[in-house]
């Protein structure tokens, strides 16, 4: 997984990714629902809120009934998108983690806090968060400052330039287990790269991961549609482009499973927005249609 794979600056700026932060704050803001209505439970979402998206976060929060309403609208379904497929991605996690699985791998890991969240059913189990340096370190010095919340955990950072460095080389240099039985959660990311760049990560992880291994990720398919509402939501997904983190890669879902066969991954479990929506919604909402998240095995 070398160069091109993702915007030049990221490699370099000490910003934070506006994708990551946005993602982080769903999560945030679910936690302000109550138990019965949350998609995804995560106390740890909001400490990693930058200034500006801890103001929004009140502001949200705040907002009550009204931030509910328009939340059931169908130019919502992003949102409620990124919080059904964390939560297909945690049901796959702890179901092959209490079958044995024996490291987890989060490739982009952002923010994600599945290793301080499911800490107890890891029981030690190695999470290797891969992420560009600025990134890593930045998430890394939040956790150092809030230890008492965070608590003990696993994880070996894994520093990685997309540009110059091998991702076999940068997991083993972290102590990776190559043949052992992984999980691998590849989050919010696929359709920012290009075939090239996926098929790339999808033989390292053929040529690392044990057999049974399991990768967890989502893909955005093409956007169809012409009533105003599916021009809006293509403006909405294009727009990422200002913000250096252009859409590159959109993929039906034929195409997703031709390329992990390519790379011997079969895929075991797959939810479209109508299943997200079905297992996982809550409180009238619905899932992006042009969306979709998937399970495959090694």
């Amino acid at each position: 997984m070398r160069a091109g794979l993702l915007p030049r600056d990221l490699h370099t700026s000490e910003r934070p990714s506006t994708t990551a932060q946005w993602t982080t704050l769903a999560r945030a803001l679910e936690l302000r629902r109550p138990a019965a209505q949350r998609i995804v439970t995560d106390a740890f979402a909001s400490v990693f809120l930058t200034p500006p998206y801890r103001r929004l976060l009140r502001a949200l929060a705040a907002g009550g009934p009204v931030v509910r309403l328009s939340e059931r609208h169908e130019l919502a379904g992003m949102s409620t998108y990124v919080l059904c497929r964390h939560r297909f991605i945690d049901d796959h996690l702890t179901a092959e983690l209490r079958d044995g699985a024996e490291q987890v791998v989060l490739l982009g890991a952002g923010y994600d806090s599945r290793a301080y969240r499911f800490a107890d059913l890891l029981a030690g189990r190695p999470v290797h968060e891969v992420d560009l340096a600025p990134l890593s370190r930045r998430k890394a010095g939040i956790v150092a400052a809030n230890r008492q919340l965070f608590g003990p955990t696993a994880i070996r950072r894994v520093e990685i330039d997309f540009r110059v460095d091998s991702l076999a080389e940068r997991l083993l240099d972290a102590g990776f287990s190559v043949g052992a039985r992984t999980f691998v959660v590849w989050e919010g990311v696929s359709m920012y790269l290009s075939r090239e760049a996926i098929t790339a990560t999808l033989g390292t992880l053929r040529e690392v991961c044990g057999s049974g291994s399991v990768l967890a990720m989502d893909w955005l398919d093409h956007l169809a549609g012409w009533r105003p509402v599916d021009s809006l939501r293509r403006a909405g997904i294009g727009s990422v482009r200002l913000i250096g983190e252009p859409v590159t890669f959109p993929a039906s879902v034929g195409q997703a499973a031709a390329l992990l066969a390519g790379c011997g991954f079969a895929v075991t479990d797959l939810a479209d927005a109508a299943e997200m929506t079905r297992r996982y919604a809550t409180d009238g909402r619905s899932s992006d249609r042009a969306v979709y998240v998937l399970a495959a095995r090694l």
